[in-house]
């Protein structure tokens, strides 16, 4: 029988039991063995002994550096395991808008019998195997670990700098972002950034500059297309693989697609001024999207949180040509407050978010915006970017 170890207790390992039921947890969380409801071992980190273990699948988030990444010596990912098992299977990676595209992919697919999953919710342990084709949102940190598993279309966004910290700098962020492309084979199709047109791929490549260039390739008329900005990249690459696998472009089904809040949410408080919940914005290019989209208004910014190790000169170089006031949150302000004196852009250190929101409040005018777009992750100070972006959207309908 094959002893298999499951590295981390949570909702992707989960979900592999009902493929290795014999399977251990290991979790660093966890001080001392148990068993949970469902009669599966949880035991400690530090009682994982690779002598007594064939194989072993790690949660996504875990980092190479990781003691238990370091003792295993068969490591597979969750996708290798579903390798020889899965219907006809699409990536969708890069550094923004990953779930936006997932999400309007399955929108457009759904009626052809695919299902989403992922990194966007649902493990592939719990998918349909039974289903025409799955849709899966793809992180850096699956495919760092994924060895088998190859997609039969690779989506991939542009990639800005995320993640370095886990990743350690970012030529290997880069690198997982363009792993499943040198597993791929002929016939199979990925849609890439012009930026990397050189990879090696048996994979037929479909490169692409900016929504213009990839709007001529597929022949879709941008001017039909109701999203702007950042949403017409995601909505051109869920259109683009509709066209490879069934010759149509809708665009009537996808105007009707609804985003999910927390991306560019605009909300107005009671004076009529609008506010701006882009909580999702946990990197440096997202932030410098949404920036964009208000380029023509003075933008009162609140940026923070937990940066992930990113050299954040990239965004002040770009905030030096905005009209912008920002206001610095989290384990990461004083550092932003310090670029801000350097690059001489107007500022205030704030205790936190409420705090930010209230001297925002007294200084926002008519016209002006107030942007929630933090460029770093929400767990230093938060539970989740949702959290985040509830509290904003709530104080605001309080003023």
């Amino acid at each position: 029988m094959q002893r298999v170890s499951l590295f981390g207790y949570g909702k992707t390992t989960k979900a592999l039991t009902k493929l290795y039921p014999n399977a251990i947890f290991y979790d660093d969380k966890c001080t001392k063995p148990f068993k949970d409801e469902n009669g599966f071992k949880v035991k400690p980190s530090s009682d994982f002994n690779p002598d007594y273990s064939d194989l072993e699948i790690p949660s996504p988030g875990i980092p190479p550096s990781n003691g238990l990444i370091q003792k295993a010596k068969n490591l597979m990912s969750e996708y290798d395991c579903f390798a020889n098992n899965s219907p006809l299977s699409i990536w969708i990676s890069g550094t923004n808008g990953k779930t936006t595209t997932t999400q309007m992919m399955q929108y457009l697919l759904k009626e052809r019998g695919s299902i989403e999953g992922g990194n966007i919710g649902t493990p592939l342990g719990e998918l349909d195997q039974n289903a025409s084709m799955w849709i899966l949102e793809t992180s850096s940190f699956t495919i760092h670990y994924t060895n088998i598993a190859s997609p039969n279309i690779y989506v991939l966004l542009p990639i800005t700098p995320d993640h370095l910290s886990w990743h350690g700098d970012m030529q290997e962020y880069i690198n997982a972002k363009l792993k499943p492309l040198t597993k791929m084979r002929e016939g199979e199709v990925a849609i890439i950034p012009e930026a990397y047109k050189d990879v090696k791929t048996s994979a037929h490549l479909i490169t692409y500059r900016d929504e213009k260039d990839l709007a001529s390739h597929f022949d879709i008329e941008t001017n039909r297309v109701n999203f702007k900005g950042a949403f017409l990249m995601d909505a051109l690459l869920a259109m683009a693989v509709d066209k490879i696998l069934f010759d149509r472009v809708d665009y009537e089904k996808i105007n009707s697609f609804v985003i999910d809040p927390h991306r560019q949410e605009e909300l107005r408080d009671s004076k009529d001024r609008l506010w701006v919940n882009d909580t999702k914005a946990t990197n440096l290019d997202a932030t410098i999207v949404a920036l964009k989209r208000y380029k023509d208004s003075h933008v009162h910014l609140i940026l923070g949180g937990d940066d992930k190790g990113v050299d954040l000169n990239e965004l002040f170089i770009f905030l030096k040509n905005c009209d912008v006031k920002i206001y610095n949150i989290g384990s990461n302000k004083e550092k932003l407050s310090n670029l801000a004196k350097e690059y001489k852009i107007e500022f205030e250190l704030c205790k936190n978010l409420a705090d930010a929101i209230a001297k925002i409040d007294k200084n926002l005018q008519e016209n002006e915006i107030a942007l929630l777009s933090p460029a770093a992750a929400s767990l230093d100070e938060f539970t989740s970017y949702a959290h985040r972006g509830d509290l904003f959207k709530n104080a605001v309908k309080e003023l």
